[in-house]
């Protein structure tokens, strides 16, 4: 019975230590790491890592990207360069065919953090691009039909047939234009972009101590 005893006591000593120890564990952990405020107007470079389109993509389709340089405060990293975003297209446009140029646009709204795996959510400006202008491409596609047309109608009856030609020939030109949208908007993975954060958020981050 004396040794029962002895063992019980023996028993709890250990366990008591062990919960020490898991205490002391606890609590140096607590010490080593601290909350850090990314602040608002914050600006994050990024590189896409889907697809998006202006052609293809609908407004709500999502988006992801990863950081493409870690975000340092007070000397300490608080999002780490490829941290995960998620976002979604904001904006849609198609080129029209005769005017209108593509749009698109999109932001994100959840960061996942490299490492302490942190999941946040965020609020950031958004990425737009617009397609460039093809009035040039446009104007060269309705002159250059027009050009040959005018030849072609100087040789056959002179001036006048000259002018008829020209006319005949840019309108031919102009047809091109009409059934022909201009540029889509088309990004894929590995471009890269900013976004700024429009609100701050707070990330628990490990120090040295």
């Amino acid at each position: 019975m004396r040794i029962n005893r002895i063992s019980a006591t023996l028993a709890a000593a250990v366990l008591a230590i062990a919960s020490i120890g898991a205490a002391d564990v606890i609590e140096s952990t607590a010490v080593q790491s601290r909350d850090v405020t990314v602040p608002a107007g914050t600006v994050i470079p990024i590189v896409l890592d889907s697809h998006v389109a202006s052609d293809t993509s609908r407004v709500e389709t999502p988006v992801r990207a990863h950081v493409r340089r870690a975000i340092v405060i007070d000397g300490l990293t608080a999002i780490p360069a490829g941290s995960a975003l998620s976002g979604y297209v904001t904006q849609i446009q198609r080129a029209g065919r005769v005017k209108g140029r593509a749009r698109l646009a999109f932001r994100f709204d959840r960061l996942s953090t490299t490492g302490s795996n942190q999941h946040r959510s965020i609020s950031t400006s958004t990425v737009s691009r617009i397609a460039p202008a093809t009035k040039a491409r446009d104007a060269r596609t309705i002159a250059l039909p027009a050009a040959g047309g005018a030849i072609v109608g100087g040789i056959v009856g002179g001036k006048k047939g000259a002018a008829i030609g020209a006319a005949a020939g840019g309108g031919g030109g102009t047809a091109v234009v009409l059934s022909t949208r201009g540029r889509e908007v088309r990004l894929g993975p590995g471009a890269v972009a900013s976004v700024r954060l429009l609100s701050p958020v707070i990330i628990r981050v490990r120090t040295a101590g």
